[in-house]
């Protein structure tokens, strides 16, 4: 089943001019980049992207890390673009992400982890929508 997915390429990757590369992994395991952007997220940007881990104790470094650098926001398609995308990343920990993966690959640690990808239908559309209209995706 062809699919779209968010997939945003987080502020330590950007920083280390990591795009291409990331980019690169995606197209390379199938997915087509049907929408992309470079953004400087606001705070209210990322507090409402991560509102659903407000309650969190993690939540404030999260929004302070997300805002901290540029974050490449893409709209990823393919067959099962969401598992996809996924198995691409690698598990959150880097330590515990397969060879080859991004996060295993390119990750500093778990909060540092390069990558974020939609976990579901709903949360992709959710997602997808928080950033593009679907003019921008083509």
């Amino acid at each position: 089943m062809v699919e779209q997915t968010l997939s945003i390429i987080k502020p330590d990757a950007t920083k280390r001019s990591l795009i291409g590369k990331v980019v690169t992994c995606f197209e390379n395991s199938g997915l087509r980049v049907a929408a992309m952007k470079l953004k400087q997220l606001s705070q209210a940007e990322a507090e409402g992207f991560y509102a659903e881990h407000k309650e969190r104790p993690f939540f404030g470094e999260l929004v302070t890390f997300m805002i901290s650098e540029p974050v490449v926001l893409m709209v990823l398609e393919g067959e099962n673009a969401i598992a996809q995308n996924r198995k691409v990343m690698g598990a959150t920990n880097p330590a515990d992400a397969e060879e080859g993966t991004v996060r295993h690959s390119y990750a500093l640690s778990i909060g540092e982890n390069s990558v974020h990808g939609s976990d579901s239908s709903a949360s992709a559309a959710r997602e997808i929508s928080y950033f593009f209209d679907a003019k921008e995706i083509v």
